[in-house]
């Protein structure tokens, strides 16, 4: 009775570590976000595959407890890491009256480090990462994360930053930051990341909350004080001498 929570990364198998591989070569039942389980199709023929919507995270955890429980091994699969915004922390929750149960959780490539290896190093310093969505967290305190991130001078990377109901959310937490940094604060985007379509792009704090196209498949990087634009790419200083 095992199951392992997968980060899968981006989802292309070029972005996934030899262990997520290997754990969803081993599983029997592949357990997943409809979209996440179809981006692994070439690594999950012949096996039994349970898949829901969006916003059904809880019921996934059920369906895998119960294939487990039946003497079967699941990978249960999610995208990025499974433990940075990911699907570990609530399975455990939802398995904890089951301890005869093992699960494993296999690490994966997430959003803050692939996206910013496409904008170059925005991350080289201290950063701070944050969803904006208030689904599961009162918008309050995203503003508060998002105040006292700016006034510490935080690298910030959101992750969640626009849907269709919340499309101003951004320009509001850009707004916040603009408190504490300069309009031209060097900031980017990137969508899709590791998949088709991907794009990254540079801006600016004052302009990046405004930007149209940034979605819930998008992750946003902003800059702290230091951070420059250096051969068209988003660098943070970490502070070396002779540099």
């Amino acid at each position: 009775m095992k199951i392992y929570v997968v980060g899968i990364g981006p989802g292309k198998a070029d972005y996934m570590t030899p262990q997520a591989k290997q754990a969803i070569a081993s599983a029997d039942v592949i357990v997943g976000y409809d979209f996440y389980v179809d981006l692994l199709k070439d690594l999950t023929l012949g096996k039994e595959i349970f898949k829901t919507a969006m916003k059904q995270e809880v019921e996934r955890c059920k369906i895998a407890l119960e294939q487990a429980k039946k003497g079967k091994t699941v990978a249960f699969v999610c995208s990025g890491d499974a433990g940075v915004y990911g699907m570990a922390g609530i399975m455990m929750e939802v398995a904890k009256d089951h301890p005869e149960v093992a699960i494993e959780v296999v690490s994966g490539i997430t959003a803050a480090c692939s996206g910013a290896a496409v904008l170059g190093a925005p991350l080289i310093h201290d950063f701070a990462v944050i969803s904006l969505s208030d689904l599961l967290t009162p918008w309050s305190r995203i503003e508060k994360r998002v105040t006292l991130a700016a006034e510490a001078d935080f690298v910030i990377c959101f992750y969640n930053p626009k849907s269709k109901k919340r499309a101003d959310y951004l320009e509001k937490a850009c707004r916040m930051i603009l408190q504490y940094r300069s309009p031209n604060t060097p900031c980017g985007y990137v969508k899709n990341i590791g998949r088709d379509g991907e794009k990254g792009i540079i801006s600016t704090l004052e302009q990046i909350g405004k930007i149209s196209e940034i979605d819930m498949f998008t992750t946003v990087f902003i800059g702290n004080s230091e951070t420059k634009i250096v051969n068209g790419k988003m660098v943070t200083p970490r502070g070396y001498i002779g540099v």
